[in-house]
């Protein structure tokens, strides 16, 4: 893979469009809290965070949550770096138990839904009481054959066009701009 230079990053980012600010984005994971907590206060949920992606998106929900839960992590990737999907590379599974369990997987994004659908179906495995789907970004139309149809829970939506902010990278970058931008 060619090594990605700054002077490329910063010329991709001076020519995307913001399609959310960052104020635009912070209202969304507002109204994302709140739908969970209406319907998951009860439930003793265990949060799965989807790395590297989900870590933006989930440090800004767990704050403004309200009800007692537990967090752990999953590293399954399809794009390593670029920005084509291949298929679902796994790095760490859960270490905590899931069994009997109300699951919340958290993600940046859904695009094809395959790296979700294979991580669902892991969960799955490990009989929990319910799984539950979180992302930040839904976008429009670009299910993949197999892939999650729609999450559960989420902020915004996007029509099939590269994004970047928030979580989501351009090549390993970017997951530090303010706001969601179309490359």
């Amino acid at each position: 893979m060619p090594e990605v230079l700054p002077d490329e990053i910063r010329n991709v980012f001076s020519r995307s469009k913001c399609l959310f600010s960052k104020p635009e984005v912070e209202t969304a994971l507002d109204q994302m809290a709140q739908k969970m907590n209406h319907s998951l206060a009860d439930k003793n949920p265990i949060f799965l965070c989807v790395v590297i992606g989900g870590i933006v998106p989930m440090g800004s929900l767990l704050p403004r949550l309200d009800f007692p839960l537990e967090v752990d992590y999953i590293h399954a990737t399809r794009y390593r770096n670029t920005t084509t999907g291949r298929e679902v590379t796994w790095k760490v599974k859960p270490q905590a138990a899931l069994k009997n369990r109300t699951v919340v997987i958290v993600d940046d994004i859904l695009d094809g839904g395959i790296t979700m659908a294979e991580i669902v179906q892991y969960c799955r495995e490990q009989a929990p009481r319910e799984i539950l789907t979180a992302v930040l970004v839904e976008k429009n139309n670009s299910r993949i054959n197999g892939g999650l149809p729609n999450a559960d829970f989420h902020g915004l939506r996007v029509d099939n066009h590269y994004v970047f902010g928030y979580g989501m990278d351009y090549k390993g970058y970017l997951r530090n701009a303010p706001g969601i931008y179309r490359v």
